[in-house]
């Protein structure tokens, strides 16, 4: 079996930044596991491990462009500081905030003064070329359920 469209597939692997080479994340001892075709993993990956057979190994290059996409200036932002009352900014520091909808928005402090922070929305991988070193371990035709729920049932998780 290969994995193609509506198989689900679990895979090990090592996720480096392609100008650095620095370890950004692994699976660690625990597969992936994702429902091809559902977008649940990033879009340049999965499109590349397509034909992969079980039990295959590749080290995989995924274009900015084709993973979190390119920085957008647009949201690199300024908001009043009195937004972040009661908290101990520093440059570099993750924060979420949610919308009156109830979503949550990651941010990252790019710089602040007493009047202004300036945060970054983007996602923290945006701007990235990235290497995946992958192992197909476990490949299997999709149950019903799955494919109509648009996920793989069991075990496993998702890159966003």
């Amino acid at each position: 079996m290969q994995v193609e469209n509506r198989n689900v597939v679990s895979f090990e692997y090592v996720l480096r930044d392609k100008e650095t080479g620095e370890v950004i994340d692994s699976s660690a001892g625990n597969p992936l596991t994702f429902l091809v075709g559902a977008n649940q993993i990033i879009p340049g990956l999965e499109s590349r491990m397509i034909g992969m057979k079980e039990g295959e190994r590749r080290t995989i290059e995924v274009p900015a462009e084709e993973a979190y996409g390119e920085v957008d200036p647009n949201l690199i932002q300024q908001a009043p500081r009195e937004y972040f009352q009661g908290i101990d900014l520093e440059v570099g520091m993750p924060l979420q905030a949610q919308t009156p909808e109830g979503h949550v928005i990651s941010m990252v402090v790019v710089d602040f003064d007493e009047n202004t922070v300036t945060v970054d929305l983007n996602h923290p991988l945006a701007g990235r070329d990235l290497v995946f070193d992958i192992e197909v371990v476990h490949i299997r035709e999709a149950t019903p359920d799955e494919i109509l729920h648009g996920h793989a049932h069991g075990q496993g998780g998702i890159i966003h």
